[in-house]
């Protein structure tokens, strides 16, 4: 017997800066919203104004887990210290997995206009930390888009629709589904979402149902325990992210860029750093 999901809870998140400025908002990563495991972090940035995004993240290092960038709209350019390079434009991703680590830079490819979008960390096992660093890049052509019987989508960038429909990234470490979602006008979707996988809603435009409770646009919603979730779109429809992944339960020390089991592994991780082992 299948157990709908509901939202457990739910914050609007804080007004954060990171990088050398950018102004946006943490949902994941704050006082209110630590950890939905295996999401460590989770911004949402959305600006015109070019002093609230120009400064972008120079070049940081990472190790342990993975860093998912989604934009919207903009421009964002991306290199690392062993030369990888590349351009992420609206509708694409970006997912890195820094393992061992990596050194690298995002940096807005625009002087002007809108920068829209979300970067998500995503934990990784302590058995996967120390692989080597990886990226999985798409284009939005290269994304599929399942339409709805009712006219929605799902955009899939990962994971798999109940109707089959696969996203092209495979992250077989935590099994995630990452789903861009456009609901119309009480438009409802029935999506598995597996047993012991934590997970998260984030309203990107007009508003949507979930059980009893109704999720306007900017609030994320942090799943409750079931194996299906079933949203249905408000009076003139909805946008929201879907976002799930398998549970980790290990040990998590955070220093700064690095995520490991122990504090003594960040502290090693901040040594090879210095030392120039990235």
């Amino acid at each position: 017997m299948t157990r709908s999901r509901t939202i457990a809870s739910w914050s609007n998140g804080i007004a954060a800066s990171d990088g050398e400025g950018v102004q946006m908002t943490r949902l994941i990563g704050s006082p209110e919203i630590n950890c939905v495991d295996p999401f460590l972090l989770l911004d949402a940035f959305g600006s015109d104004r070019l002093g609230d995004y120009i400064g972008g993240f120079p070049s940081h290092p990472h190790r342990g887990f993975e860093t998912v960038t989604y934009l919207l709209a903009g421009r964002m350019r991306h290199k690392d210290n062993a030369g990888h390079e590349g351009v992420i434009e609206p509708g694409g991703v970006q997912w890195m997995t820094a393992g061992r680590g990596v050194v690298h830079s995002e940096m807005p490819e625009q002087e002007n206009g809108l920068l829209k979008g979300f970067q998500l960390w995503v934990n990784l096992p302590a058995s996967d930390k120390m692989v080597p660093p990886a990226y999985q890049e798409f284009p939005a052509h290269d994304i599929p888009i399942e339409m709805l019987e009712s006219g929605g989508t799902i955009k899939v960038i990962c994971g798999q629709t109940d109707a089959g429909t696969k996203g092209p990234v495979h992250i077989p470490a935590t099994s995630p589904l990452f789903f861009d979602v456009c609901l119309g006008g009480l438009e409802r979707l029935g999506q598995t979402v597996k047993k012991g996988h934590g997970g998260f809603i984030y309203v990107i435009e007009g508003d949507i149902s979930v059980g009893d409770k109704i999720m306007e646009a900017k609030t994320l919603g942090v799943l409750g325990d079931g194996d299906c979730l079933d949203v249905v779109g408000g009076q003139n429809g909805g946008r929201f992210l879907l976002v799930s992944g398998k549970v980790i339960g290990e040990p998590i020390a955070r220093g700064g860029p690095f995520v490991m089991n122990t504090k003594q592994e960040v502290l090693q991780a901040f040594d090879d750093y210095q030392r120039g082992q990235f």
